[in-house]
């Protein structure tokens, strides 16, 4: 079988996809380590038997809806590749805006910033990347997760440390932070969206959070003025019919200049505020 009619069979098998074109060509490259350029140029060229018995199997990986990046165990974000698997989140381009939205922000040129829920690090890996001076550390309760993080540091040859902690648990007091950034379960436990798409593969722990999806931006909220330096920032990625709420946590836990930040889509994925004391305030 050529790639060409390699393709072609997948994309009858997929057709159910939205974009199959773009799923059959990362499935096809994955499998032969070749880029979409290689496959459109070499149409003609044959795969041998082990590739082909190979690029069954993933595609009926993808008929049964295994997300692409726990197929292909990549992902890219922030320009950025990352190493994927089923302990994290698969990042998302949604997230871009929590990175695009902390790189906006007016933060010492050494700034101390601390991921929390880390994941693959893609959050932290993509600040570090953009802010080499800042000084970035990412947490995860999930020893897998952090072990992930720091293959994908090393991956992009980026220097941000990676420790377990479930949120704040082992986060020292000692150094307060100019910014911590967040992406934390958010979706509610009977949210019918679990059972539907790529999130059926992830993770609960990573999405899921008591009431009505706020109980855990609730506690870091609270939390995160205990670690946060005077005029330091929080922002947290939110559902998105969730800004109101996550807006009035803010005010209410005495936030200054709280605010919200759009995603490429126009929905409210972003909300955030910035600490300051009661004798900075006066």
């Amino acid at each position: 079988m050529t790639i060409e009619e390699a393709q072609q069979w997948a994309r009858q098998q997929l057709a159910h996809i939205d974009d199959v074109r773009a799923d059959v060509f990362a499935l096809l490259g994955f499998v032969l380590d070749k880029n979409k350029t290689y496959l459109m140029t070499w149409p003609e060229r044959a795969l041998t038997d082990e590739q082909l018995e190979r690029f069954e199997v993933v595609v009926h990986e993808r008929v049964n809806g295994k997300p692409i990046a726990y197929i292909t165990g990549r992902k890219e974000f922030w320009s950025l590749e990352l190493e994927t698997n089923e302990s994290t989140l698969i990042p998302r381009g949604d997230t871009e805006t929590l990175v695009e939205t902390a790189l906006s922000l007016d933060l010492p040129d050494n700034a101390r910033v601390l991921d929390l829920g880390t994941g693959t690090g893609a959050i932290a890996l993509a600040l570090k990347s953009e802010r080499p001076n800042w000084q970035v550390c990412g947490c995860d309760k999930n020893g897998a997760a952090v072990a992930l993080a720091v293959r994908n540091a090393i991956r992009n040859d980026l220097d941000v440390e990676f420790f377990q902690s479930d949120w704040f648990s082992h986060v020292s007091v000692g150094k307060p932070f100019d910014l911590i950034v967040s992406n934390p379960p958010y979706i509610e436990e009977a949210d019918p969206h679990l059972r539907q798409g790529d999130v059926r593969f992830e993770p609960l722990s990573a999405l899921v959070a008591t009431g009505d999806g706020l109980d855990d931006i609730k506690n870091i909220i609270i939390r995160a003025k205990s670690y946060l330096a005077d005029g330091g920032w929080l922002l947290l990625e939110q559902g998105w019919q969730q800004a109101d709420s996550v807006i009035e946590l803010l005010t209410k836990s005495g936030y200054k200049k709280v605010n919200r930040w759009q995603d490429y889509a126009s929905v409210e994925r972003v909300s955030g505020g910035q600490y300051v004391t009661a004798e900075r305030d006066k």
